[in-house]
């Protein structure tokens, strides 16, 4: 098994989905943020069942790095309760795998 996660979460429009997936990168929390179309989700909240159009983001992170990426999805979402499932990477390219790794390191390695 990797060190790698596959997080989810969905945000209410592309404008604060965009945003979020570029804090996610430049606070090194995540490797790779991927916007998908938006979705319609049916749920039940605060004892109604609603339904919503939503925009969800697939966060390539790793086990380390993941109480961070919390913490930063956490402080910028919008919504009360945000979704917020990781999801382990059993299997993937060993390069590509690494690569997450650096790219969510506390500290970034310089070439010489």
């Amino acid at each position: 098994m990797s060190d790698a996660l596959l997080v989810f979460t969905n945000l209410p429009d592309a404008e604060s989905a965009d945003k979020l997936a570029r804090q996610l990168i430049e606070q090194r929390v995540a490797a790779c943020v991927n916007r998908l179309a938006p979705c319609v989700s049916t749920y039940r909240w605060q004892g109604a069942v609603e339904t919503a159009t939503e925009v969800p983001l697939l966060i390539k992170t790793t086990r380390s790095a993941y109480s961070r990426l919390e913490q930063a999805i956490r402080a910028a979402h919008p919504y009360e309760l945000p979704e917020i499932v990781a999801i382990p990477v059993e299997q993937g390219l060993p390069a590509y795998l690494d690569w997450v790794g650096q790219e969510t390191a506390l500290e970034t390695k310089t070439k010489e």
